[in-house]
């Protein structure tokens, strides 16, 4: 296991405190972008060591931690969505964005069969008669049927294993799974802390990247080693100059961009201009000052806040559009109608 981001440091100390009286669930939740993933994976090595260090780490050294390193540890199992999947490697959950090479699109979701094989794994002792761990990430990609044989699962948890499972927004998750977790937050790294780790990594611009991603760290650095500054910019300075050609005009030109990152980045705009009207203060996308300022000073609060909820009800259904380059069509034209 590679260490811990520099942000995680608190947060380890009150895993060790959690591990005295371990649960049998324990759902991490907490902002994307920020090693939420890496963190579990890290307390599922820490679970498996045979012999960890005084600082509960995994020692990275003893039969256990080389299975792990190798992803073939027979008492661990990872759950999480085909798209996620990149020839057996784990990283990060906002880092595993590769997808697979296939004629069908693989699936963002997690279906009830990767559920159900883990009836096998938890029916038999464990390898070296220590516990069972499963990683199943994000939580929110279960589909229905996924979920309710996870609830019977935790609902009659079997002894000595332990599920620790990571989600991006506990909103999302249904409340009898809530329920049945200890739910543990990761924080966000204050800006000081994730500028420096940027830094250190050579991102260049690492204010301006991680403005743009909320503060996310990881995000920052994904996007700034991406390709989407370009149409994210053409999105933005359609915001900025709303109307209904440059509308249509900018739907044609980011049919092929993935709609859920237009649609956050729309959302993020509407929060600065929110923002910028109460507060005189812009968050996200600092570069776009004054255009916020002026579309802010004309937009009438009401309308306003309608389109912030309004964009709030598309991020919900943007991964399954039925016709990308309509969606984007209306979310845009639907904005240019808050602004006029």
């Amino acid at each position: 296991m590679s260490a811990l981001y520099p942000w995680h440091g608190n947060a380890w100390q009150q895993w060790q405190q959690l591990r005295a009286r371990l649960p049998h669930a324990v759902l991490f939740y907490g902002t994307q972008g920020t090693g939420k993933t890496h963190f579990a994976e890290a307390c599922a090595a820490a679970l498996l060591c045979e012999t960890p260090d005084a600082t509960g780490h995994a020692c990275g050294s003893c039969i256990a931690c080389g299975w792990f390193a190798q992803y073939s540890h027979p008492d661990f199992r990872r759950v999480r969505p085909e798209a996620l999947e990149d020839d057996g490697a784990e990283g990060d959950e906002e880092s595993d964005t590769k997808k697979a090479k296939s004629t069908k699109a693989p699936s963002k979701d997690i279906k009830i069969d990767q559920v159900r094989a883990l009836g096998d794994f938890m029916n038999v002792s464990t390898h070296r008669s220590g516990m069972r761990v499963v990683l199943l990430h994000p939580v929110e990609a279960l589909n229905t049927a996924a979920a309710n044989s996870l609830l019977k699962m935790l609902e009659e948890p079997p002894p000595h294993t332990i599920f620790l499972m990571v989600s991006n927004g506990l909103d999302r998750l249904l409340p009898t799974i809530l329920s049945r977790c200890r739910k543990f937050a990761l924080p966000m790294p204050d800006q000081a802390q994730a500028l420096q780790w940027l830094r250190e990594q050579d991102v260049k611009d690492a204010d301006g990247w991680l403005a743009e991603q909320g503060g996310a760290p990881l995000a920052a650095m994904d996007a700034s080693l991406g390709e989407g500054r370009e149409a994210m910019d053409i999105l933005l300075r359609q915001l900025a100059q709303p109307s209904v050609e440059g509308a249509l005009k900018t739907a044609d030109a980011l049919q092929k961009i993935p709609v859920p990152d237009l649609v956050a980045w729309q959302q993020r705009w509407l929060y600065d201009v929110l923002s910028s009207k109460l507060a005189g203060t812009i968050r996200y996308y600092p570069r776009f000052g004054k255009e916020l300022m002026r579309l802010a000073q004309g937009v009438d609060t009401a309308a306003l806040l309608q389109a912030i909820k309004a964009i709030g009800e598309r991020r919900a259904i943007a991964d399954h559009p039925l016709a990308p380059k309509l969606f984007i069509e209306d979310m845009l034209l639907e904005y240019t109608a808050a602004f006029s």
